[in-house]
C-alpha cells in the first residue's frame, strides 16, 4: 500500500504563518504537519510515501519519499495535484490532504478497508465546528449517505444542515481499480469541462476539488464508501485554527478531538 499526500496549495488563509511555505510546513508541536503525516504513515507500516509539491516546493525534503510536482498548482487544485502522481497508480494507495492531522487508529482503519473507493468522514463533526467557531452553520459542505453507508451526494457549499450527514476529511483510499477509474473519469471529462462547470463546487476540472471527483465518481455508477469516525482529527485552514489548536495544546482540550 501507497500514501499520497497533497501538499501543492499555497494555503493563503494560512498567510501569517505559512507566508513563504506550503501550508503543510506549519510546525504544531514542533513537527510540521508533513512530517507528522509520514510518521503516522510509516509507523502503520506504510513506507511506500509520495508528496506531491507546489508552491514552494523546495521547501518540502524529507528522505525516503518520493516528490511529483504539480507546477501549475496556482491555476489547479486538488485532482490535478492527485493525477500529477498518476505514475504511482499500481496499487491501492491513501491520499491525505496536507493541512490535515489524523490519530494512527483513523488510518488503520481506512487501511483495512477492501472497497474500492473509501472516504473517511467525521459524523461527529458538529462538536469540533462548534467549538472551532463558535457555530456550526458556517464553512460547511453537503454530504448524504444512504442506509448502507453509501455517500450519494457531496461537495455543495452552504447546504442546509440536514444534507450533512458526516463531515467530510481530506482522508481516502483508492484500490488499483479505483485509480484506474479516476484516470479513466478524467480524461473522458476533461476537454468538455475545461471551461465551464464540472460539478458541485461550480469550478472548471482544472480547478475541481476532490469532493467534484467524487461526486463524478458517483454519478458514473461507482460506490463510494463512508468510512465513519467521531473526531480523531483536526484541519489547519485558517491563521485562526492555527491559534485555537495551539490554544487547545495548552489548555488541554485537544484531547476532545484528537490524540497525537
Amino acid at each position: 500500500m501507497k500514501a499520497i499526500i497533497l501538499a501543492a496549495g499555497q494555503g493563503t488563509r494560512l498567510k501569517k504563518y505559512t507566508e513563504n511555505l506550503p501550508k503543510g510546513m506549519l510546525e504544531f508541536g514542533g513537527r510540521t504537519i508533513i512530517e507528522r503525516q509520514i510518521g503516522i504513515y510509516r509507523r502503520c507500516g506504510i513506507t511506500d510515501i509520495i508528496v506531491v509539491r507546489g508552491f514552494a516546493a523546495d521547501k518540502i525534503t524529507y528522505s525516503g519519499v518520493k516528490y511529483y510536482d504539480n507546477t501549475d498548482f496556482a491555476d489547479t487544485n486538488m485532482v490535478e495535484s492527485l493525477l500529477a502522481a498518476k505514475r504511482e497508480f499500481d496499487e491501492d494507495t491513501i491520499v491525505s490532504y496536507s493541512d490535515i492531522l489524523f490519530e494512527e487508529g483513523m488510518l488503520r482503519g481506512m487501511m483495512d478497508r477492501e472497497e474500492d473507493f473509501v472516504v473517511a468522514v467525521d459524523e461527529n463533526w458538529q462538536e469540533y465546528w462548534q467549538a472551532r467557531y463558535g457555530k456550526v452553520d458556517f464553512d460547511t459542505e453537503s454530504l448524504s449517505l444512504d442506509g448502507d453507508d453509501n455517500i450519494v451526494e457531496l461537495g455543495l457549499e452552504a447546504p442546509k444542515l440536514e444534507d450533512i450527514d458526516a463531515r467530510y476529511i481530506g482522508l481516502l483510499k483508492f484500490s488499483k481499480k479505483a485509480l484506474e477509474k479516476i484516470v479513466e473519469i478524467h480524461d473522458r471529462d476533461y476537454e468538455a469541462y475545461q471551461d465551464r462547470p464540472w460539478k458541485q463546487s461550480g469550478k472548471t476540472i482544472r480547478k475541481a476539488y476532490m469532493t467534484d471527483l467524487l461526486q463524478a465518481v458517483i454519478e458514473s455508477g461507482n460506490h463510494v464508501k463512508a468510512a465513519r469516525f467521531r473526531n480523531g482529527w483536526i484541519e489547519f485552514d485558517t491563521n485562526e485554527d492555527y491559534e485555537t489548536a495551539v490554544e487547545w495544546v495548552e489548555n488541554g482540550a485537544l484531547d476532545r478531538f484528537i490524540r497525537l
